[in-house]
C-alpha cells in the first residue's frame, strides 16, 4: 500500500531542513495571545494535534500547562519525547481516528496542519474525532491558511538554499482544488522529490465540518495578533469553536 504523501514527507529529515527557519518568536506570541484570550489555566487539559516535533506543545508546557502532543510521524514523536515530563506527553496518532473520549478542555491544530486528506469524509472524520475528545464546553482552535490570499499571492517557482541543499519548489492549484507544492533537490548525488498537498478549504467548508461534528463557531481571527478575519485580506483563517 502506497504511503500517503504526508507520511513520507513529514518523516523525512529534509522536511525539517527546509522549514528549519520558521519564526519561533511569532509562534510563541500566537500561543501567548491565544492562552490569554481563552483564559486557559494550569488546571485545563490541552491537546496539540498534529504537533510535529512539539514546538507548540513544549512552549505551552513551559507556560505551566498540561499538554498531550499527537502526530502521525513516528520520527517527529521520537524527537519530541525527549522533552516528556509529568505534564507533557507525546503519542503517535492519526487525527482521523478517535483519541480519549471527552478528556480535553482545549484542542489546538496549528500552522496549517489540516486539509491533507483526499476526501471530504476524511476531513469530516478528523473534526468529529476532535469533537469526541473534547469535554462538554471544550474548545477547538484550528489555525489554517487563508485560501483566498494564498491563491492570489501564489509564487509559481522559487529556489531556497538551506544547509547547502538547493530546494527547487513549484506551486500550483490542482483541478480538484488542492494547493500543490512540488519539492525537488539533490543531496549526496541522489535526486529527491516530495510533494505537499493542502486542500484549499474555505470558511464554508469548515462550517459544514463543525456543524456535522456538533461544534459551533465562537470566533474567527485573521492573523496571529487575533485581528478579525477578512476573507480577501487576512493572512490566516483561525477558528475558535466550541462543543455544543
Amino acid at each position: 500500500m502506497k504511503k500517503e504523501w504526508f507520511g513520507e514527507w513529514f518523516n523525512s529529515p529534509y522536511y525539517h531542513i527546509l522549514y528549519k527557519n520558521r519564526d519561533n518568536a511569532e509562534a510563541r506570541k500566537f500561543i501567548d495571545n491565544l492562552t490569554a484570550h481563552l483564559n486557559i489555566t494550569t488546571g485545563h487539559q490541552l491537546m496539540d494535534l498534529a504537533c510535529g516535533k512539539g514546538r507548540h506543545a513544549i512552549y505551552l508546557n513551559k507556560k505551566g500547562f498540561e499538554v498531550t502532543g499527537l502526530d502521525l510521524s513516528e520520527e517527529n514523536i521520537k524527537y519530541a519525547r525527549q522533552f516528556t515530563n509529568d505534564r507533557l506527553h507525546f503519542e503517535v496518532h492519526d487525527m482521523r481516528l478517535s483519541y480519549e473520549n471527552q478528556q480535553f478542555d482545549f484542542v489546538f491544530n496549528l500552522f496549517t496542519s489540516f486539509g491533507y486528506f483526499e476526501t471530504k469524509k476524511e476531513h469530516e472524520a478528523a473534526v468529529a474525532s476532535v469533537a469526541q475528545s473534547l469535554k462538554p464546553e471544550g474548545k477547538f482552535i484550528l489555525d489554517f491558511l487563508n485560501p483566498y490570499t494564498v491563491i492570489h499571492h501564489l509564487i509559481p517557482e522559487e529556489i531556497k538554499t538551506i544547509d547547502n541543499i538547493e530546494f527547487h519548489i513549484t506551486k500550483d492549484i490542482s483541478p480538484d482544488d488542492y494547493i500543490v507544492k512540488n519539492i525537488r533537490f539533490k543531496d549526496d548525488n541522489k535526486d529527491y522529490q516530495f510533494v505537499e498537498k493542502v486542500k484549499a478549504l474555505r470558511r464554508a467548508d469548515f462550517l459544514q465540518y463543525f456543524e456535522k461534528a456538533g461544534l459551533e463557531i465562537i470566533s474567527i481571527f485573521g492573523d496571529y495578533d487575533l485581528s478579525s478575519y477578512v476573507a480577501e485580506e487576512s493572512e490566516r483563517m483561525i477558528f475558535v469553536v466550541g462543543k455544543i
